[in-house]
């Protein structure tokens, strides 16, 4: 039985039109589901009870279980159940331009980066769209507040799930659904390149993040072994097929790591390999986990790698560090649940 969250107002207008119904009935429901937030069907008290019977035996409304919530001053962590016992979790980020949330896109991850806590544990399986759409609807209820902005960035690799992800980015956009435009949602992918051209058909205005996290292949290929199937010249024009159809700024993600690509020659050459693109680098600082060899690069390195591409006229900015008191590194507070 699928769960009424993971259907987009398109496939609930054919459910409805199916079963001799108007279609916007479909948009009926959505207002009940997210905009009055019901727990049961029997709620919905404009619809005729032959039909909820119906719809009842179709669909089920289910909720995610929230296992454990580590809060700090401007950051939530949360530890999500599924319904097959599986783990996944999500991070609300308080800022002042309101709330955003990174959600997980898939059980585990396949794409092993060398550094992320999420790629040690292997994939276990994609996630739904209702399952990425209900970490939204928990953190709202336990915040009590509305989220603003969206990041598909946590555990999984976003565009090796692409139609459940594609799908959930239409559910939250809609005015119906959650109504978060398309401007606030950020899809990040480590460099899935066939997708990157598919999104680039993608017909919603949404963003596109880039795990680069290195200025040439050598580099890259130790970091992050989906760069022996897709070099970064493959990525590079790739993006530059999706700014032509798009124009819109593309985000490079660039995680500091003490020795390995914080080197001034590092920064000089990235500069050299993004001149030109429309773009923004965001240099995050690593967060450090027991697991892993790597370690966050020092503040004096980060901020002279900041001033050499601020010098060289390209758009870079320092992630804010969220969460240094709680388990931060993505997928660090599912590996500790998984290996009790």
């Amino acid at each position: 039985m699928k769960n009424i969250y993971d259907l987009t107002i398109e496939e609930l207008e054919e459910y409805f039109l199916n079963n001799n119904e108007k279609k916007f009935k479909a948009l009926q429901i959505y207002s009940w589901i997210y905009g009055k937030r019901i727990k049961s069907f029997d709620e919905m008290t404009d619809m005729k009870k032959g039909l909820i019977e119906k719809i009842k035996k179709d669909f089920k409304i289910d909720y995610l279980k929230i296992v454990k919530v580590e809060r700090d001053k401007e950051v939530n962590k949360y530890l999500f159940e599924l319904d097959d016992g599986t783990h996944i979790e999500s991070v609300l980020m308080k800022h002042d331009y309101g709330k955003s949330i990174c959600i997980s896109s898939q059980v585990g991850c396949n794409m092993g980066c060398k550094f992320c806590e999420s790629g040690r544990l292997k994939k276990v399986r994609d996630l739904m769209s209702y399952e990425m759409v209900l970490q939204i609807l928990e953190v709202e209820k336990d915040i009590n507040e509305r989220i603003s902005h969206v990041v598909i960035m946590g555990i999984g690799e976003p565009f090796d799930n692409y139609k459940n992800v594609t799908n959930f980015i239409k559910i939250i956009n809609h005015p119906k659904g959650l109504a978060i435009g398309s401007r606030h949602i950020t899809v990040s992918t480590s460099g899935v390149v066939p997708k990157i051209l598919e999104f680039s058909n993608f017909p919603y205005q949404v963003n596109l993040a880039i795990s680069l996290h290195a200025p040439n292949d050598k580099i890259r290929d130790r970091l992050m072994p989906i760069n022996k199937a897709y070099k970064i010249k493959d990525i590079m024009d790739a993006l530059k097929t999706y700014y032509k159809k798009t124009n819109r700024r593309i985000t490079f993600e660039y995680i500091m790591l003490d020795g390995i690509n914080d080197t001034e020659e590092c920064a000089q050459e990235l500069c050299r390999l993004l001149k030109g693109f429309n773009c923004y680098i965001n240099l995050i600082p690593y967060n450090e986990t027991n697991n892993m060899e790597f370690k966050r690069s020092k503040n004096d390195r980060i901020l002279k790698f900041y001033d050499i591409i601020k010098k060289n006229n390209v758009s870079v900015t320092i992630r804010r560090e969220f969460g240094s008191n709680i388990s931060a590194a993505c997928g660090q507070l599912r590996s500790k649940k998984e290996e009790l």
